[in-house]
C-alpha cells in the first residue's frame, strides 16, 4: 500500500477510534476495529472508493455494530455486570468535544445508558449527538431508511433522557468542589455529611476494588454514604491490596471529577461522580487493572494537580 493511502487512513484515525469507543466504551475494543478497518482499507480496491473518510466510517460502524452483536458480546456486557472503560481528561479518543451533546456522548453516563439501546440505536445516536451526521448519511451507513434512522434516533433520546441523573452541564470548577467536600466528609467519617451531599435518588455502582465478580450496586443514600465511608477508610489490608499508600487526587475522567488512587505514579482506583443541583447524583468506582490501562498511560505522561491527599 503506498505512502497516501496510508496518510489518508491515519487522517481518519483519531475520528474512528472516538466513534468505536463511544459505540464499545471500550478503548482496547475501539483500537481492534480500527486496525481491522485499517487491515480492510489494504485490501480494498481503493480507487472504487469515491469518499473514503465515508467508507472507514462504515466499515467501523459496521465492525463495532458485529462485536455489540456477538453472543461473546453479549455476555460481557450483561446488565449489572459491565463498566465503560474511564479515559483521562486530554484523550484524543474522546473528541470531539465542542458542543454539550459531543461532550455528553462520551460520559460514563450515557455509555452506560446506551447499553439498553439496541446496537443500531446506539450507532445512530452516536453517529448523529457525537458527530452531527445528517439522517440521510446515517442510512447509508446503516443501511436504513432516513425515516427509521430519525425514528432510531428519537428513541435513543427519550431512553437516555427518562434515566439520566443529574443531566445539564455542569460548571466544571463547581463540580470539583462538591467532589472535593464530599472526600473530605468520606475521609473524616462524616456519614451524616455524605448522605446530606446526596442527591435523594443518587446510585453507586463499583466493581468492588477490582475484586467483585458482578458489580455492586447501592440505591439509597444511606447505604451509598456507608459504603463510600468504609471505602474510603484506610486499612493495612487495603494498602497491601493497592500496593502502597496512594495519594488521592481529583481529575477529569470521561468530562467529569474523579477521585484517583495513585501509587508510585500508577492509577489504582478511580471514582467518577456525577453532580447535579448541587449534590451528587451518581459514583462509579473502577479499579479492575484491565480497565485502567489507557487511563494509567494517560497518566504518566500527565502533569497532575497537587494531591488532595498526599498520604492516605
Amino acid at each position: 500500500m503506498d505512502s497516501a493511502a496510508i496518510d489518508r487512513f491515519e487522517a481518519s484515525r483519531g475520528r474512528l477510534a472516538s466513534l468505536a469507543y463511544r459505540l464499545l466504551g471500550s478503548a482496547a475494543d475501539a483500537e481492534d476495529a480500527v486496525q481491522d478497518a485499517f487491515l480492510r482499507w489494504q485490501a480494498v480496491d481503493r480507487e472504487r472508493i469515491e469518499v473514503p473518510e465515508a467508507w472507514l466510517t462504515k466499515v467501523v460502524t459496521n465492525l463495532c455494530l458485529d462485536r455489540l452483536r456477538s453472543a461473546q458480546a453479549r455476555h460481557e456486557r450483561a446488565v449489572g455486570d459491565w463498566l465503560p472503560e474511564p479515559l483521562l481528561e486530554g484523550d484524543p479518543m474522546l473528541g470531539p468535544a465542542d458542543t454539550f451533546e459531543q461532550r455528553e456522548s462520551v460520559s460514563l453516563a450515557v455509555l452506560i445508558l446506551m447499553e439498553r439501546l439496541s446496537p443500531v440505536e446506539r450507532a445512530a445516536y452516536v453517529l448523529r449527538e457525537a458527530f452531527s451526521y445528517p439522517h440521510a448519511e446515517i442510512a447509508g451507513i446503516l443501511d436504513i431508511t432516513e425515516s427509521a434512522s430519525q425514528q432510531h434516533v428519537h428513541r435513543a433520546r427519550r431512553r437516555i433522557a427518562a434515566e439520566r441523573r443529574g443531566g445539564g452541564e455542569v460548571d466544571p470548577a463547581s463540580a470539583r468542589r462538591i467532589v472535593e467536600e464530599f472526600l473530605v466528609a468520606a475521609t473524616s467519617g462524616r456519614t451524616d455529611r455524605l448522605v446530606a451531599m446526596l442527591t435523594a435518588d443518587a446510585t453507586m455502582v463499583s466493581d468492588g476494588a477490582g475484586l467483585a465478580r458482578r458489580l455492586l450496586r447501592y440505591k439509597t443514600r444511606e447505604r451509598i454514604a456507608s459504603y463510600v465511608r468504609a471505602g474510603f477508610k484506610p486499612t493495612p489490608a487495603k494498602r497491601r491490596l493497592a500496593g502502597g499508600s496512594p495519594a488521592l487526587h481529583i481529575a477529569l475522567v470521561n468530562g467529569s471529577p474523579a477521585v484517583l488512587a495513585v501509587v508510585d505514579d500508577r492509577v489504582v482506583g478511580a471514582v467518577a461522580f456525577e453532580v447535579g443541583d448541587g449534590k451528587v447524583a451518581s459514583l462509579r468506582g473502577i479499579a479492575a487493572a484491565d480497565r485502567l490501562e489507557r487511563l494509567n498511560e494517560a497518566w504518566r505522561q500527565h502533569e497532575p494537580d497537587a494531591p488532595v491527599i498526599s498520604a492516605w
